[in-house]
């Protein structure tokens, strides 16, 4: 939409998931509203992260199922990737919720300007062509970026942006870190033809996710085919006549790769965007802190999403901004958004679905008053191609009651699986209450309703 006006209720810095929904939220109050984005709509979830991500692991999904198939008498098939013909798909997608967004936009009458905004001060806003625009309120949604680690020779290395703008598999990778990307990117190369190693610092990957869902996770990957590193730092990075090498901890070089992958933080982007000159604090990795109604410590003046200390998750980002326009726009006076039971899914191979504490957080917080239920098992799939790879459920309970305060599956269509129980644990889920449900058979649900 094309628009003269200057003076809004509502400006937001940034057209990720988090702005988009705010923008589209408070105009549905009748607010008017500019949304600055100098990039492509969507933010990273769009263009370099979740969806991207979530077609590069169905791909790799698809190919470990070709593998199966010949196991189980189907005709041996081809199964290398044509990453060009598939990622013109992947693309394409994309391109089509650009377009919705772009839709969408111009119906609800929001005034999308293609620019970078900073602020004069805390009602206005100049953009990078010099127009200063003013607004009673002003959400700040421009997300986070990717970083190297400040080693030697760092430069030698990609981070998950450019993972993205690959069109044809490195034959070696070494992917470094632990976290979400670290873990779904090495998944997902090693499933699609690379010979992938994967090096931790820690002494598990994915911090804060329960021991023994890690624990064989790592299990998992390794028989894949994995080369998972646990407690091995990187150090430096050179290049060889052969590929770039890295060096850990005990000053030994690794053998040559093709490439390295970075996944070892993101900073929030926050520079340039004049937060000084309108009183607006940071704290001391950048992020901007917000209460837990999003504001600011600046009066009219939110942020939401990775530019905030919040999980670093979409889903986060746009219930947040929902919530926020809300109250803003809708005079609903709205709860602040729950933080201490997110669902969350990793896309590892096979994936991990997690709600509420694990047992080591679980213990942590209730003592002894915990108890544990455990269930290892190979899906039907797996049994029938005489593959090895197994699935972990895990059920974390406390008080007479046994409310289920934590919850972690380990296997295929886990992704799929915990949204439902998800809600159920909102409403206090009991083990009596799993115990009383009849389970479907035959599936890998059932284990949740079965365990004892």
């Amino acid at each position: 939409m094309s628009d003269t006006r200057t003076d809004f209720d509502l400006i937001v810095i940034g057209g990720g998931s988090g702005g988009l929904a705010g923008a589209f939220r408070a105009a549905s109050h009748g607010a008017r509203v500019a949304l600055l984005e100098p990039s492509a709509l969507g933010g990273t979830c769009v263009n370099v992260g979740c969806v991207p991500k979530k077609a590069m692991w169905l791909a790799a999904e698809v190919a470990g199922k070709l593998r199966q198939a010949g196991t189980l008498g189907f005709p041996a098939a081809n199964c290398t990737l044509d990453w060009p013909t598939f990622i013109a798909h992947r693309e394409r997608y994309i391109e089509g919720i650009h377009a919705s967004y772009r839709r969408r936009l111009d119906e609800a009458g929001i005034a999308l300007m293609p620019t970078r905004g900073a602020f004069v001060d805390a009602r206005r806003v100049r953009t990078s062509e010099g127009v200063t625009l003013s607004a009673s309120h002003v959400l700040i949604a421009t997300g986070g970026h990717p970083i190297k680690p400040e080693i030697p020779g760092a430069e030698l290395g990609s981070v998950s942006d450019d993972f993205f703008a690959w069109r044809a598999p490195p034959a070696s990778v070494a992917v470094v870190g632990g976290g979400y990307i670290a873990v779904e990117l090495a998944g997902v190369l090693q499933a699609l033809g690379s010979r992938v190693s994967l090096r931790v610092r820690g002494e598990q990957p994915l911090t804060g996710f329960d021991d023994d869902i890690t624990a064989q996770l790592v299990a998992d990957y390794r028989q894949s085919g994995v080369d998972v590193r646990l407690s091995t730092p990187t150090l430096a990075l050179e290049r060889t006549e052969g590929g770039i090498r890295l060096r850990g901890a005990d000053g030994a070089w690794s053998e040559p790769v093709e490439q390295v992958l970075f996944a070892t933080g993101r900073q929030p982007n926050t520079t340039g965007l004049g937060l000084d000159a309108a009183g607006i604090a940071v704290d001391l990795q950048g992020f901007v802190p917000v209460d837990p109604f999003n504001r600011t410590s600046v009066e009219g003046v939110y942020a939401v999403g990775d530019v905030t200390p919040s999980p670093a998750l979409t889903p986060v980002a746009i219930a947040a901004a929902r919530r926020l326009m809300d109250r803003v726009f809708g005079r609903r006076e709205r709860a602040a958004l729950a933080l201490d039971d997110v669902p969350t899914v990793v896309f590892s191979h096979p994936p991990i679905g997690r709600v509420g504490l694990s047992e080591r957080a679980a213990r942590a917080m209730y003592g002894d008053d915990v108890q544990v239920l455990r269930s290892g098992f190979r899906p039907m799939l797996n049994a029938l191609s005489e593959s090895p790879q197994r699935s972990l459920f895990k059920i974390v309970c406390t008080g007479e009651e046994r409310r289920v305060v934590g919850l972690h599956l380990l296997g295929d269509a886990a992704d799929e699986m915990l949204q439902g129980f998800a809600v159920a644990m909102r409403r206090g889920l009991t083990l009596d209450d799993l115990h009383d449900t009849i389970a479907i058979h035959p599936t890998s649900a059932e284990e949740v309703v079965l365990m004892r």
